[in-house]
């Protein structure tokens, strides 16, 4: 429970004035149901005439017990009552204070109830954000070492476990500490020898509790995982559809997603059997308990001297039965928590990852591009120990355009990826303007830097919201104006509802050559000063390369540009070419020099001309 309760310490600190209004009608519902239960006695005693002794009305300052004073004065007011008005009459009063103090009771339980609302949502909420953001905020190194799969599981599913296993319990958790603390003073109030006796038994039932509720976060935990297996493996599947079904790969897809699914299926079985195990159990121990405490109360109303007469007793009863209720809860609860306290172990797994791309307190300014880009001695290797890079060397001046060619897995993305600090290095430093980017702030760093994809990253919103994203208070002039340096413009108009035509997820409505000036006509809305191309024409067709690479010659102009390419054929008039292999630069220079030095780029180049 510890746990638990820095959970709620957390989230639920922006709600305390909810929880301080919470606790207030908790108490006024406990204090009316009190009032509203003691009025059994005086009508049991009036209805079946069980009382004929005369009472006579005791100072509330005489030497007297405090107990003895209320029990008596309130049959000497009851008593005065029948002897003005006589029993009928009396009762009925009796009857009608006992509607009002109802009334009050349950309106100040929905009036709780009610309250929570705000904080329950309101908590969820916060959860929600705070992973996402805590998502956007992680490099990207995080993402190449889980699953997409298993991080929407975390933020769905396990989100919705918590909701249902710990905030669901919240209320009760308020609500009942407060009947139980009023209604046990009220049963010691009573008679203490009953009191006494109950303790010796009510631990029982705690303990049973708290050994069955401990395997259940075991079991939870567990389940949560293979909802995770099961999300990742809808990601891998809505991604690989088109290779599934070229391959005839639907019945060993589907053998594999019934494995997994039923493997969550046993493990949810077996943690609901058990969940269902909580009101039974409860009942059964609740019940024993009554009736243990009936004996035991009936033997001292039997006695000689009793302690208690019997419409009294039987008002310690009700107490004692609604005693029981907010007990049965808390069994519940020590079913319910369990299982949120797994999830939110897996959705603080997320939320305690450390970002290593860090910020610096006082960070140098940086409000724009001047001079040079320079990489000296820069080496990046990934946690694993994997060497990425090493010994790299290159001076980018601004207005030029370099080019990086090499076979897949040189690092040439790598080395992109770590100027706008997708990644950080581990040996050596960049400069922009002789200011290690690592002492500037990221987004003066980044509003400097223009991207373009292999795989344009379009979100499922309209094409004017697709080429605005990023921008603030851009107008509609403006994104046309980008769209058609673009080679986009007329493409849209053709669309039924222009600008405003939503492309569908990632753009799934698009061309790939659309979706690439539409990604073009976004970077040339920014306007920045420095450009880096990620193969940007690579998967195109020939009519579509060649209107994308216009709208790439237009962005290009003027801007400073790194761009990795495959097609050699497209970086041709670079000012400067580096070739990578394996982690390093084994040749640089214009695209005649490397053609006449006979090496790898020309190696490259023949059989690209073949």
């Amino acid at each position: 429970m510890k746990q638990f309760w820095k959970i709620l310490k957390r989230y639920a600190s922006p709600y305390r004035g909810y929880l301080g209004g919470a606790v207030g009608l908790n108490i006024l519902s406990a204090v009316f149901n009190i009032f509203s239960f003691s009025l059994i006695i005086p009508i049991l005693n009036m209805l079946f005439k069980l009382d004929d002794k005369v009472y006579t009305f005791i100072p509330w300052d005489a030497d007297a017990g405090i107990k003895e004073k209320a029990l008596n004065n309130a049959y000497y007011y009851v008593s005065q009552l029948i002897a003005s008005i006589g029993p009928s009459q009396t009762l009925l009063l009796l009857g009608l204070f006992l509607i009002v103090t109802t009334a009050l009771k349950t309106g100040c339980y929905f009036g709780s109830s009610a309250i929570m609302v705000p904080i329950h949502t309101g908590i969820v909420r916060d959860l929600r954000m705070q992973m996402y953001d805590k998502i956007l905020s992680l490099p990207l190194g995080f993402f190449t070492q889980e699953r997409r799969g298993d991080i929407v599981a975390r933020i769905s599913g396990d989100v919705n476990e918590v909701e249902a296993s710990i905030l669901a319990v919240l209320d009760m958790l308020i609500k009942n500490p407060i009947l139980i603390l009023i209604y046990f003073s009220t049963l010691v109030f009573i008679s203490w020898e009953l009191t006494l006796f109950t303790l010796v038994v009510v631990p029982v039932l705690g303990w049973i509790m708290g050994a069955i509720g401990k395997s259940l976060k075991r079991d939870s935990k567990e389940v949560q995982e293979k909802w995770s297996d099961t999300m990742s493996q809808v990601e891998e599947t809505l991604g690989g559809l088109r290779v599934i079904k070229a391959f005839i790969a639907e019945k060993a897809m589907s053998s594999r997603f019934f494995k997994v699914t039923d493997d969550m299926r046993r493990g949810l079985a077996k943690v609901l059997t058990r969940q269902c195990l909580a009101h039974p159990m409860s009942e059964f121990l609740g019940t024993g308990l009554i009736m243990i405490v009936l004996w035991f109360g009936g033997t001292l109303i039997l006695s000689e001297r009793a302690p208690i007469d019997a419409p009294t007793f039987i008002f310690y009863m009700v107490i004692l039965y609604s005693l029981i209720n907010p007990l049965k809860e808390f069994s519940r609860a020590s079913y319910s928590i369990p299982k949120g306290l797994a999830s939110m172990e897996r959705i603080d797994k997320i939320l305690s990852t450390e970002n290593t791309i860090r910020e610096v307190s006082s960070p140098l300014p940086l409000d724009g591009f001047e001079d040079r880009i320079e990489f000296s001695g820069v080496g990046f290797c990934y946690e694993s120990g994997r060497q990425v890079l090493s010994g790299i060397d290159l001076v980018v001046p601004k207005g030029k355009t370099i080019a990086l060619v090499g076979e897949s897995g040189a690092g040439k993305s790598t080395l992109v990826d770590l100027i706008p600090r997708f990644y950080d290095v581990t040996r050596g430093s960049i400069t922009i303007d002789g200011k290690d980017i690592r002492q500037v702030s990221l987004h003066d760093l980044r509003s400097l830097i223009g991207y373009v994809n292999q795989e344009p990253i379009l979100f499922n919103d309209t094409i004017f919201n697709n080429i605005a994203f990023g921008s603030k208070g851009v107008t509609r002039e403006q994104v046309e104006e980008a769209a058609r340096i673009a080679n986009a413009h007329d493409f849209i108009m053709e669309k039924e509802q222009g600008y405003d035509t939503n492309i569908g997820d990632r753009g799934a409505k698009l061309s790939g050559g659309q979706r690439q000036r539409i990604s073009i006509a976004r970077a040339i809305l920014k306007n920045p000063p420095i450009l880096i191309l990620d193969e940007a024409t690579a998967s195109l067709d020939t009519e579509s390369e060649r209107l994308v690479q216009e709208a790439l010659d237009r962005l290009m102009s003027s801007r400073t540009t790194i761009a990795i390419a495959h097609r050699l054929s497209t970086i041709k008039n670079s000012d400067e070419i580096l070739v990578m292999k394996e982690g390093e630069i084994v040749e640089r220079g214009t695209h005649d020099d490397l053609l006449a030095l006979g090496g790898y780029y020309k190696k490259l180049n023949d059989m690209q001309s073949l």
